[in-house]
Parts: structure tokens; sequence; C-alpha cells
């Protein structure tokens, strides 16, 4: 066995205890609601991509138990079994008791790591009712199990023997009831991430699998022989290509490994998403800031000297370069620096450089080879030019629109308050609503702005023509933060942004093309939790004196529950928000005491923009498939 494969007890290396992991749970996975939950699956699964990232793991598989319980299975070498030097007791006790424990420290484990911390295994253990961690090595079977937030039952010990080839880890754990808000594991949130591993992992197979469906024993399997092309080819698949094949290259310098996959379509949108050693990095960083540098510049230098920009043009920004681009960018570091505790943006400087350079040399043989498919793309970027220019003169108008008060259509009803953090505004549907919103509301810090109809559909429009929009040039010079490369959400004016529409169809309708606009347009507003739906009532119960009003069936049966048999209510079923009264839809709907808002987010925004563009977009097909394979789901449908 050669030095780099020998993975032993001295390679875990022990920088401090578990300590107040249970009272500060918060410090180490950011939250216990159902996003904590999942992230302790994270923790253990990452351990098993870092065998893989390592090469020693070829196949994991996670299984939600029938009792909410996760195990998380790989083929890798195994965590050592024996006692650490440094603590006397087992490696695999030491890896899931002590925080800090782990093979990512010293570069004897692993040179490229998802997981850098290392207080996965630990933290996972402290926050679970019990842990079982089975380990194959050394042809024996190897158990140990732990109870009550980490105290070990007992020490690890062999149980059984194995085939001489089997290798590996076998995880199980149950979350602590006491310290989530929920324990049960939402399956489609474990999938999509799953699949996004397989994406970053070629050759990686990957296997979910949900035992509390009876029905379904097999799970899901993903294996992508071609990674991150495979991954842009499904984030483009309802879009219309700009040239055929996915652009894909990739290159090493300084032991910092870059691989870029890239497509144009024809659509006005940017998908770019970006990851160093699997983690999602959100907020970009400098490996995603140097491909953007060189893309711009890159396209650029061909276009000046393939004479498609002329010496009078003027050169194209990044903006313009990057529009319709879908682009994975995957950065494998062997000591990446994270800015912030989630991860979410690379810091290291020396990447930007790295990454220009690799990003360069490889896009620039493409075009070169390519001249067909260069022409489309600098085509777009001049076409995007020309808009942007448009725009620029559009977002004049926007800055000069009358916001004076007022009850008319296209008017803002604005609130006394100049405290952002106090303020609300409501987007109301009608003029009915509109004029019992403005009547009903507290005028201190809630604003009301009467929409008229249904606003221009975003997903099939650049920036110039939504903006040649009355009702958008409104709903942006009311939110404050201007649009496009001048959006600064610092001067957003109102916390939270409430969707106000009816109960039916047409409502819902006005509702998604506002989320079109705000997630293409405004997405940090999505992604910073300042866009709701308000959650107007149902039905209206009454009897005698009381009125009762309910969001839903479920609530309504309910209800109908505590009523005396011998009471004969009079029930209405409310089809618009201009039927209630302005104290009525104050109190239901308003009031911040008693309503119920439902805050829009978007934890998978991969997921998101492929069902923008099939239910949003220009192409036909996509969506009347989407309409025929879920009509069955679909009730209430007003006639």
């Amino acid at each position: 066995m050669s030095n780099e494969q020998h993975y032993d007890a001295k390679d875990i290396q022990v920088l401090g205890g578990l300590e107040a992991i249970r009272k500060r749970p918060g410090m180490y996975i950011g939250t216990t609601d159902v996003k904590g939950l999942h992230h302790l699956v994270w923790e253990i699964v990452d351990n098993s991509i870092d065998e893989a990232l390592a090469g020693y793991c070829q196949n994991i598989e996670v299984i939600i138990n029938k009792d909410n319980s996760i195990t998380v299975k790989d083929d890798g070498r195994g965590i050592p079994v024996e006692n650490h030097p440094k603590t006397g007791i087992s490696t695999v006790e030491t890896v899931y008791t002590i925080l800090h424990a782990g093979g990512k420290f010293g570069g004897g484990g692993y040179k490229v790591s998802g997981g850098l911390h290392g207080v996965g295994a630990a933290v996972v253990n402290a926050l679970s009712k019990w842990v079982e961690v089975t380990v194959y090595k050394d042809e024996k079977v190897h158990f140990i199990r732990f109870e009550n937030g980490g105290k070990t039952k007992k020490p690890l010990s062999i149980i059984g023997e194995c085939e001489e080839k089997r290798t590996g880890t076998s995880v199980t754990f149950k979350p602590d009831p006491e310290i989530f808000v929920t324990d049960v594991y939402d399956y489609d949130t474990l999938m999509v991430r799953i699949r996004e591993l397989a994406f970053l992992n070629k050759g990686l197979s990957l296997t979910i699998r949900d035992d509390r469906d009876e029905e379904d024993t097999t799970g899901e399997t993903f294996l992508y022989e071609g990674g991150i092309k495979e991954y842009v080819n499904f984030i483009n698949q309802n879009k219309t290509p700009v040239h055929n094949d996915v652009i894909h290259f990739e290159g090493m310098e300084d032991n910092v490994f870059l691989e870029i996959a890239m497509q144009y379509n024809t659509t006005y949108n940017e998908n770019t998403y970006s990851f160093v050693n699997n983690i999602n990095t959100h907020d970009g960083g400098t490996h995603e800031e140097g491909v953007k540098r060189a893309l711009t510049r890159v396209i650029n230098s061909y276009a000046r000297k393939a004479n498609i920009l002329k010496e009078k043009d003027e050169s194209l920004i990044g903006d313009d370069v990057k529009e319709g681009l879908t682009m994975i960018i995957s950065c494998k570091h062997p000591n990446p620096q994270f800015e912030g505790q989630t991860k979410g943006r690379l810091g290291n400087s020396e990447v930007r450089r790295l990454s220009d350079s690799i990003f360069a040399k490889g896009f620039e043989r493409f075009l070169l080879e390519n001249p067909e498919e260069a022409k489309a793309i600098i085509g777009k970027a001049i076409l995007a030019c020309r808009a942007r220019n448009a725009a620029k003169k559009a977002r004049e108008i926007t800055r000069k629109s009358d916001l004076s008060l007022g009850n008319t259509f296209g008017k803002l009803n604005d609130c006394k308050s100049k405290d952002p953090k106090e303020c609300e505004i409501f987007l109301v549907e009608g003029d009915s609503a509109g004029g019992s919103a403005k009547m009903g509301r507290d005028s201190n810090t809630q604003a009301i702005l009467p929409l008229r109809g249904k606003i221009l559909n975003v997903e099939k429009a650049r920036l110039d023509k939504a903006l040649s929009n009355e009702e958008i040039r409104t709903i942006i010079t009311a939110f404050g933060t201007g649009i496009g490369e001048e959006f600064d959400i610092n001067k957003l004016r109102y916390d939270k942004i409430i969707i106000m529409t009816d109960a039916d169809v047409d409502g819902s309708h006005i509702r998604v093309l506002l989320l079109t606009l705000f997630y293409r347009f405004f997405r940090p507003l999505v992604e910073k939790g300042h866009i709701y739906a308000a959650q107007p009532p149902l039905y209206k119960i009454k009897h005698g004196k009381t009125e009762k009003y309910v969001l839903n069936d479920e609530e309504f049966d309910e209800y109908m529950k505590t009523l005396n048999p011998n009471i004969k209510p009079i029930i209405s079923r409310m089809k618009g928000l201009g039927e209630m009264n302005p104290d009525d839809l104050y109190e239901t709907t308003m009031d911040i005491n008693k309503r119920v808002l439902k805050k829009i987010t978007v934890p998978d925004c991969v997921a998101a923009d492929a069902i923008f563009e099939k239910l949003m977009g220009d192409e036909v097909e996509p969506r009347r498939k989407f309409i025929e394979e879920n009509a069955i789901y679909t009730k209430n449908i007003d006639a």
C-alpha cells in the first residue's frame, strides 16, 4: 500500500471537544428548522463525497427510513478503527464525539474536502437521539452506537466478518425531536441535492431511497459520466440553444483545478452556478469573478479582431455577454477560504487570477475553432447591448415617475413611516380591493399599491421592454431599489413586499406574473426573504352574531366540528378581496397580529429557473406536457 493510500489513526487530528453544540446548535448548522434538519444529512454525505474526491469511493446511498432516521452508506476506505494516539479511544469514537476531529486538517487524510471544519460527524451525533456507525474494514465489521446527544452506548467492537474487498462506512442517525422544529424529512429536498452532487462528480453513483414509500422500493440513482456538461443540458432542457454543443474545458494551476461548462440560449436571463469542492457558493467569490472577467475580455477581443465589433462600436460589458448564458463553474481547491459561516463565497485571492487564466485559454480556443458559434454568441451579446442602452433611457423615465398619493391605478398610497424595517407594501389586485385595503390598513406602516390586471410576463421580455410597462415602472419606483445594473437592496423602502390577490385562477396568475418579475429582475429581494403572499380567507361562516373567516378547506372542516349540531350557519365562499369591507379585510388579511403570510423562498435556484422557463417561457411543448402530467392533481378550478 502506498503512502497516499494509507489512511489510519495518525491522519485524524484532534482540535477540541463537543461542549455547547446542543445548547447553541445554530452556531454549527445555522438553524433548527427544516433546513437545519436536512443539513445533518449533508454533513454525513460530505464525508462520503470526500472519499470520492480522494478517489476511493464509487457508490453512495442515502435512505430515508420508515422512522425518519437517515442512513448514509458508501464504499470508501472506511473510517479508521484503531485507537487514536491522542485520545486513547477508537478513531471512530474520536471522530463522532470530539469536535474538530477529522482527516481534513493535516493533509494526510484528504487533499480536497467540502467538510472543512471537521465538525460534521460530531455535530450530527450531538444533535441526534441516537447514531449507529458500521465500518467495513480489514475483513471485519465494526459497530458502535451513540445515544442521547452523542454519549457512547458501547465502545467500538467487532460484530462480524465481511468479504476481503469490502470496505466502507454506514451511518444511521435519528435527529433529536427536542432540538428540531420537525423531524420529518422531505424527499424532494434531499433528491435535488443528491442529483446536484452526481452532476458535480462525474462517474460517481448516488442513490436515494424513501422507505416510507412502500410502493417505491428501488429509489432513484444518479450517475452522470458527462458531469457538469450534463448539468448544463439539464438546466437548458426547456430552452432553445444559440449553439448546439455545450462548451467545456478544464485546467489546473498551482494545485487548483477548475472546470467550466457553458451554453448560450435564446432567453434573456443569466444562470451561473459556482461550486468549490462541491459546496454551492451562492454568493460567488474569486473563482466566479475571474471567469466572468475573462468572459467579457475574451469576447470583446475576439469581436474586435473578427471585425464583428467595429471601431466606432462601444465595447460589450458583463451584462451583455452574460445574457442567455447558462454556466457551471466547479473549482477544486486544497485549502479554500470561505467568507461567512455558510461558506457562501470563496475568498482566496489567488483563485481570481487562476480562474481568469484557465477560462481565457479554453474559451479563446473555442471561439477560434468554432467561428459560426462565435458569431452567434457575439451577435446575441450585441443585441443585449442595444437593449441595455434602451433600458437605460427607460430607467430615466422610471426615476421621474410620479408616486404622489392617490387612489387611482398606478398611484402609491404610501405609509407615514420612513423606517424601512417597520414598513410593508401590499400589491393589491383590483380597484375595489385596493380601495378597501387603503381604508382598512394601518396607514403608519402599510402602503398600498393597486394593480390594474395582469402585468407583463417578463420571462418573454428583455429589461428594456419591461421598463416600458407602466405597472412595472410604478413597482420599481415604489420599491426604491432601482433595477438591473443599478439595483441596490440597501435602498429598499419596505421590509415586506406582500402580494395580495384573490383566491381564484386570475389571482393566482397575477401572483405568478409578479413572482416571475421578482425572480428575474429583483432576485435578491426573494433570496433575502422580503417577498410574501397574503393568505385571504376562502370561507366566511356566520352563525348568530358570530362571523368566522377560514383560510382553506381543512380549517373549514375543523371549525365546523366545533359547532353545535343544531346550529345552521350561513356559509359564503369568498370570491374576491373586493367583497370584504375594509375592517374585515384588515382583520383577516392585513393585521400583523392575526394574518397569515406565506414567505416566498427559493431553496433550489436550478429548479426555480426550470419551472419559470417551462411555465412562463416561449416554448409551448414543455408547458403542455407539464399541464397534461399534473392536471389530475388540480382542484377548485373556477369555471
